[in-house]
Parts: C-alpha cells; sequence; structure tokens
C-alpha cells in the first residue's frame, strides 16, 4: 500500500472526487481517500507521476509519503491540528466587520439604533457601507470561493460551492437592490431589501461551525498523537569505550545502548546487563511493569522506572515495535471500512443534487407567485443547510477514535475492514500454545534412564518448538552435555528426527514415533494418565526401540478462562484448534471452559478446520505461531497474539500487543461500539438533510415553519460538530467490562450442496505453474478446493453447485493456459 497526502479537502465531494481520479489511473487496485486525515491509500502497480497528476487534474494537491522518519514525521504533520487555529483567525477577523454591519442593517432599521448624521440622513451610504463591510467578510473567506469555483471548474462541487452559491446569491441580489435605490425617488424603501448581512453571516458562521469541527476532530485523533509523541529522540550508546548521545536514527543493529531509571528506551534490544521494571503500558495497555533481567526483550517508547539496564540494539528504525505500532494506525486510518460505500456513493452525488433541488425551488416559488427576495430566500437556505461533511465524516471519525482507543489498549487493527468485521465475529477458534496456555513448557516427568535426557537435548536443540525450548531448557539448567548431531529433520505436527552420536533418534507424538518404534503398553498407559492431567507426553526411540518418555506442561494464561467465557456469554461459539494429543488438549479446555475441541491436526488441518467451521458463521481465528499462519488467514478474522511470530502477525488482520486473551473479547466490544457509532452518525447524517432540506425549501411554510438563510448556516455548521461529538463518546466506552454484552445466536448456515468439475489444461510445466492455477481457481468465488497436477495436466475444482465451467475456463486461459475439456462428476 503506497499512501499520498491530499490537500484542498474540504468535505466528502471532495474525497469522492479525489476517489474517483484516482481509480481513474491504469493499474490501480484498489483506493481509499480518508477525508479526515487528508491521505489516499492506493494499491496497485500505478506509478506514482500518473496518481500526482490525476489528483492534481481533479483540481487538489498531492505528494508522496516518504520513508522511515519521513514517514512518521508525515503522518504526525497530518494529525497536527493547523485547521483550527487558522478558522479561529478568520471567524474573529469575520466577526469584527459581522458586528457592524448587523449594527448597520439591524440594529438601525430594526431597532433605531442610532448613527452618525451622514450615515443616518441617507440610505445610499448605509447600503454602500454594507456594501464594503460584507466585502470585507467575504475576502476573510475567500477560500470558500476559491474551493468553489475550482469544483465548478473541474466539473465536481463541494460543499465550498454550496455556501460560495449562496453568500454570492445574497450578494448579487443585494447589489442589483442597491443599483436600484441609487435611482429611485425614495431609496429608504429598498434598505429593508438588502440582504448583505445574510451574505457575511452564511460565511461566518459556516467558519464558526468550521472551527468547532477542526477543534472536535482534533480531539479524534488525541490517542493518536499521544503513540506518536512516545518514539524517542535521542539514545545513550557506547562507542569505542566510551557514553555518546546520538540521534536515535543513528542507533544500527549491534549497538550498545545504555537506560537509566526514567528514560525511554530508544530502540528494540535484548538485555546483556542490569536488572529492572519496565512500563511498557504505552504498547500492551498493561499497567503492571514487566520485570526485564538479561535475555529479556525491550521495546522502543517503553519506560525504565527503576534499575539500569544495557542492551544490544536488535531492531531498529521501521523495524521496531512502536514503528510497526504506528504503521498499522496509520494505514488503519488511511482505509474505509465497508459500511462506509452507502455514504461515498451519496456523497459523490449530494452537491450537484442540492444545487439542482435550490434551482428547482427558486423556480417553483416564482411561479407560485412569490416574490424574488422571498424565492431567493428559499433556494439560498437550501444550498447552506445542506451538509455533505456530515456524511462524509461519519466513518471515518468513528474509525480514528476506535482504532486510537484500541492501540491505547494494545489492541491494534491493521484496516477499518477488520475494525468492522471483528463486531460480526460469531466462532472464535483459539489455538492453544501460546494462546490459550502462556507458550512457555516446562518438563514435568522424564520417564527412561540416565542418558534419555541428554539424547533428547541433543535432537531438541536444532528445534524451535516450544516443547523442544522446554527440554532444551531443562537440560542445560541440569548441565547436561550435547552429542554430535547430523541429518536433522523436522516433520511438522508430528516430530524430529536425526543421527545422534552415530545412532538413528527420533522424537515427537504417539502416532509420529509409533511409525518407527512400537510403543509399549504401560508406556502408554503412563502416557494417558499424564495427558489427563494436562501434560504434553513425548515419546522417544533409538535405533527402532522405544526408550522413554518426556512430559511437558504448558502453563494456562490467568485471563484464558475468564476470556472465554466473556465470549460464550455474548453468544460466540468458542473452539480450541491444537496439534497437541486429544486427552491433554481436553483436559486444558475443560480447566479454561472450552466444549469443542479439535486436536491432533496440522498446520494445514487448522486451515481446513477453520474453513468448515466458516459453514456455521463468520469465524476468527487466534493464533500466535508459524503454522497458525494458514489458519489465521483463511480465517474471516485473524487475530495474532503479539508475542507470536513475525508471520503470524504479517498474516493477521488484528495483532494483540499485549498477549491477553482477554483482549479478544475487548476488541470484539470495541468494533461494536464502532459498528454501533458509525450508524449513529450515518443516521443523523441523512436524517439531518432528509428533515432540514424540504424546511429550508419552504415546504412547511403553510404550518408557520420556515428557516432563514442564517439560521440554516448555524444548522449546517453544528450538524458536523454533532457527528464529531458523537464520535468522541468512543473514549468513554469500557472495552473490558461484561455490563454491555448481549448474549447473541449464532447464524447456523445450512451446509452448501456441493459440485465438482474436472478440468483438463495444456500449458502447465512445473510445480509453479500448478500453484498459479490452484490459485486463480480457489480465488473464484463459489470455489472450496482445487487440486492441480501438472504432470496430470488436470485440475479438480469443488465448490458450490453454482459454479460455471466458462468463469473457471476464462480465469485458466486469462493466466496463459489452455483449457481443453471441461467433466462433471
Amino acid at each position: 500500500m503506497q499512501k499520498y497526502h491530499v490537500t484542498g479537502m474540504h468535505c466528502a465531494a471532495c474525497s469522492a472526487r479525489v476517489e474517483k481520479a484516482i481509480w481513474g489511473v491504469k493499474g490501480v487496485r484498489n483506493c481509499s481517500v480518508n477525508l479526515l486525515t487528508g491521505i489516499a491509500a492506493v494499491e496497485g502497480t500505478a506509478a506514482d507521476d500518473a496518481i500526482l497528476a490525476a489528483v492534481k487534474s481533479a483540481g487538489y494537491g498531492a505528494t508522496r509519503e516518504g520513508s522511515g522518519t519521513q514517514k512518521t514525521a508525515a503522518f504526525t504533520d497530518a494529525l497536527t491540528d493547523k485547521e483550527a487555529p487558522l478558522l479561529f483567525r478568520r471567524f474573529l477577523s469575520s466577526l469584527v466587520f459581522l458586528l457592524l454591519l448587523l449594527y448597520l442593517s439591524m440594529g438601525h432599521g430594526m431597532w433605531g439604533f442610532p448613527l452618525p448624521a451622514f450615515l443616518a440622513d441617507s440610505p445610499l451610504a448605509q447600503g454602500l457601507l454594507q456594501l464594503v463591510l460584507c466585502v470585507a467578510v467575504m475576502l476573510i473567506n475567500s477560500h470558500f470561493f476559491v474551493g468553489g469555483v475550482k469544483g465548478l471548474l473541474h466539473g465536481a462541487p463541494n460543499m465550498d460551492t454550496l455556501v460560495s452559491l449562496g453568500s454570492l446569491a445574497s450578494f448579487g441580489y443585494s447589489v442589483y437592490a442597491l443599483v436600484a435605490m441609487a435611482t429611485a425617488e425614495t431609496p429608504h424603501t429598498y434598505l429593508h431589501g438588502l440582504y448583505f448581512e445574510s451574505a457575511a453571516m452564511i460565511l461566518a458562521l459556516i467558519t464558526l461551525g468550521k472551527m468547532l469541527e477542526a477543534r472536535a476532530k482534533g480531539k479524534t485523533t488525541d490517542a493518536l498523537r499521544s503513540l506518536l509523541r512516545l518514539a524517542p529522540v535521542t539514545a545513550t550508546v557506547l562507542r569505542d569505550g566510551r557514553e555518546e548521545r546520538v540521534h536515535v536514527g543513528e542507533v544500527v543493529c549491534g549497538d550498545v545502548f545504555l537506560v537509566r531509571p526514567g528514560e525511554s528506551i530508544p530502540v528494540d534490544g535484548l538485555v546483556t546487563e542490569g536488572h529492572s521494571a519496565v512500563d511498557e503500558s504505552a504498547l500492551t495497555g498493561e499497567s503492571i511493569p514487566s520485570e526485564k533481567s538479561v535475555g529479556d526483550t525491550v521495546s522502543a517508547a517503553t519506560i525504565n522506572t527503576s534499575g539500569y539496564l544495557k542492551c544490544e540494539a536488535t531492531r531498529v528504525g521501521e523495524d521496531t515495535t512502536i514503528s510497526a505500532i504506528i504503521r498499522m494506525v496509520s494505514d488503519a486510518s488511511a482505509t474505509k471500512a465497508p459500511i462506509a460505500k452507502i455514504a461515498d456513493k451519496v456523497s459523490g452525488l449530494f452537491v450537484p443534487l442540492v444545487m439542482t433541488v435550490a434551482a428547482l425551488v427558486f423556480v417553483i416559488w416564482l411561479l407560485c407567485g412569490a416574490g424574488v427576495a422571498f424565492a431567493l430566500s428559499r433556494a439560498v437556505s437550501v444550498l447552506v443547510i445542506s451538509c455533505p461533511c456530515a456524511l462524509g465524516l461519519a466513518t471515518p471519525v468513528a474509525i480514528m477514535v476506535g482504532s486510537g482507543k484500541g492501540a491505547k489498549n494494545g489492541i491494534l487493527f491493521k484496516t477499518a475492514a477488520s475494525l468492522e468485521r471483528a463486531g460480526k465475529i460469531e466462532i472464535v477458534a483459539l489455538d492453544k500454545t501460546g494462546t490459550v496456555t502462556s507458550g512457555e513448557p516446562e518438563v514435568t516427568d522424564v520417564l527412561g534412564d540416565d542418558s534419555l535426557l541428554r539424547l533428547a537435548y541433543s535432537l531438541e536443540k536444532k528445534s524451535e518448538h516450544p516443547l523442544a525450548r522446554a527440554i532444551v531448557k531443562k537440560a542445560e539448567a541440569e548441565g547436561v552435555s550435547l552429542l554430535p548431531t547430523d541429518h536433522f529433520e523436522a516433520f511438522p505436527g508430528g516430530g524430529l528426527a536425526a543421527t545422534v552420536d552415530g545412532e538413528s533418534l527420533c522424537g515427537g507424538n504417539e502416532s509420529f514415533v509409533g511409525q518407527y518404534a512400537t510403543l509399549g503398553d504401560d508406556l502408554l498407559i503412563r502416557a494417558k494418565r499424564l495427558a489427563q492431567e494436562g501434560k504434553t507426553p513425548m515419546f522417544f526411540a533409538k535405533n527402532g526401540q522405544a526408550i522413554g518418555m518426556i512430559a511437558v506442561a504448558d502453563r494456562i494464561k490467568p485471563d484464558s478462562a475468564k476470556a472465554v467465557a466473556a465470549l460464550k456469554n455474548m453468544g460466540i461459539r468458542v473452539v480450541m484448534l491444537t496439534g497437541d494429543n486429544r486427552t491433554t488438549a481436553e483436559a486444558i479446555a475443560k480447566e479454561v471452559g472450552i466444549d469443542e475441541v479439535t486436536s491432533e491436526v496440522r498446520p494445514d488441518g487448522k486451515e481446513a478446520a477453520v474453513k468448515d467451521l466458516q459453514r456455521y458463521g463468520r469465524v476468527a481465528m487466534v493464533g500466535d505461531g508459524i503454522n497458525d499462519a494458514p489458519s489465521l488467514v483463511r480465517a474471516d478474522l485473524g487475530i495474532a497474539i503479539g508475542a507470536g511470530a513475525d508471520v503470524a502477525l504479517d498474516a493477521a488482520d488484528v495483532v494483540l500487543a499485549s498477549s491477553r486473551l482477554s483482549d479478544v473479547p475487548a476488541a470484539i466490544r470495541l468494533s461494536m461500539a464502532t459498528l454501533r457509532n458509525i450508524k449513529e452518525n450515518l443516521f443523523w447524517a441523512f436524517l439531518y438533510n432528509v428533515i432540514c432540506i424540504p424546511i429550508a425549501a419552504g415546504a412547511f411554510v403553510w404550518a408557520g415553519l420556515t428557516l432563514s438563510p442564517m439560521l440554516g448556516a448555524l444548522a449546517m455548521s453544528l450538524s458536523s460538530v454533532c457527528v464529531v461529538s458523537n464520535a468522541l463518546r468512543l473514549n468513554l466506552s469500557d472495552i473490558y467490562s461484561e455490563k454491555r454484552d448481549k448474549k447473541r445466536k449464532p447464524t447456523r448456515r445450512k451446509e452448501e450442496k456441493t459440485m465438482e468439475l474436472t478440468i483438463k489444461i495444456k500449458g502447465m510445466m512445473c510445480p509453479h505453474c500448478e500453484a498459479r492455477v490452484k490459485k486463480v481457481l480457489e480465488d473464484v468465488e463459489g470455489v472450496s478446493e482445487a487440486v492441480v497436477s501438472h504432470e496430470r495436466g488436470t485440475a479438480v475444482v469443488k465448490g458450490e453447485t453454482a459454479l460455471s465451467a466458462e468463469t473457471l475456463t476464462k480465469v485458466i486461459t486469462d493466466n496463459g493456459y489452455t483449457v481443453s475439456e471441461v467433466t462433471k462428476a
């Protein structure tokens, strides 16, 4: 995803225009423009110059986002509230001239306020002075006219167009009345026909509303700005044995840096000396400081609260945890939620529609016999009361506040779409190790002779599996020495095999080791007993003979049971997926309150299990390991535990920085609250325009209900403020409280009838061709599985009964292959 900073956008019509222009560039696959931050997120192969030229041709400015510190600085700049101070100065300047204008037009004319003799006796002089004061206000707020004219010239009228047309219509009619006054025998009769104060008041009130809106919008990004402020600026590093204070950008991997009590940790690193408690609340939301000692990892932007730490830099610049968090939040704010599509469609047509309605209102009132002044007043009211801004802001402000609140609590949504999907989840599938449990198992039982631990240590040393690390930790604690190991091989979901000290050795679960050796009844009975205690038995065999078993237990996380109970209380079906044996898995599941368990599954089995669950509802997969990545991608929502593998974090839609399972129901609650807020905002934005436009048009004159252009301008300004203020209420929601949880009944989807097609394909020459054909076929809607063989030249496609042979043939031929035959099984 490449991001561009767009300038000159003032309303939803502007962002819709920019988005349409970018979509028109060849090579753009996806695009979303955020009105709140002014960021355009673009995916595809389109050149930067082409995108920048398209935005410029639409009447707006754009610059490409840089990298590294430039990217962070640009994001910070986008969140900086520069608009509110500028609008405040404009409003104060406008107010000075507007008060003088109101005194002259209404104070003197309606209430008899005194005026100097030369003015009191000359209606024409009063009219000319009103003209001058009105022009002063118009010049101060000239940006409305510049933006409005630009929009018209580019065929994309916007909110500025509506405001400027309303003000100019009042001004133009007043100038006409002033000219008539100059030639009339009784000029004072024309004074009440001047609308200079309306022309000026419209601009001043809109400016006031935009100022209040800007200030409210500024508060929506408070959480994100506080996150950015955490990024440290300098670091104390050791160079040639001396301490040097350098800019954090100069720190490189391998540098040794020092952190004293009260200082922020500058980059991610590994503690090499010292002991301290580190406040990680900024990244994880966890208020209790985490103890750090030699061998532990530390993250940039966390605070050393007590001891002295010497660390080695492991991640710097954009690779640090804080940079990754900022990047995720930035990406989320740059994307759009699917729920925004309705407002986007309306926003693109809104302004031209309002201009048409205003013109019709003017003509209809004239045809009905009303005077020009009355007809013009109704048309101007329609122009200035219509509010595309409320529609445009309804979704992004809620997304911004929601993602910011999530970030403060260590819940990171990568996109606006993932924030929306989380609230619609019906089934949660949990990995066991590292998710339900701590992922730091310990050896509890060693059943074998004295050589077993040494052999197991030598075999498991090269493995990164948590169970292997437990054996390594146990052996190293007891000072066990390593034996030479060759021909090491790992079998995912099964175990390990190698030649240790010249002898064939294997270790793993029962089914794996059982292929190499006969496991005695006594060993299996003891293994079953250990499994019932929630321990994982690992069998070992040497030269085809069983030599013993080592049992490992993984501690259940303190909040796992509470998190599972919360999910079930919300009506969400909870399932545990694990490669562990069934007895151990069921023992752990029972302890945390999970009723459904799928055990002894390989990584591809987890993906298949998630796919099967999707027949019954929307599925969220929660995992932390490399073997969870396929299932995270397959699920409707992938949730990665923050302490997990990088590949799992990359595959997920949501990252839980604190690794707490209780953050899963919290993320769902936050999504539901955000969705509810968006719907409230959209409802208000639509309702406001549906009710106010007819009133402004004079549809209820018969009931004595009308709106002057000035009141219309005020209402229009306040409507956007209401939308933004409502979004700010999200900051008050307690996402860890179960008080507002409502139990839902998960939707049980009927199992689809399936069909199978066999396609004969020419042109597949290698496994790469096979993988490509498989991918394009499985991307077709309705296809559940495609089994492709380049050797046989076939693809067996399974899916819904509505599968189209023509569609499948087209996607294959579009990718350079030839279909010779399609047959139904």
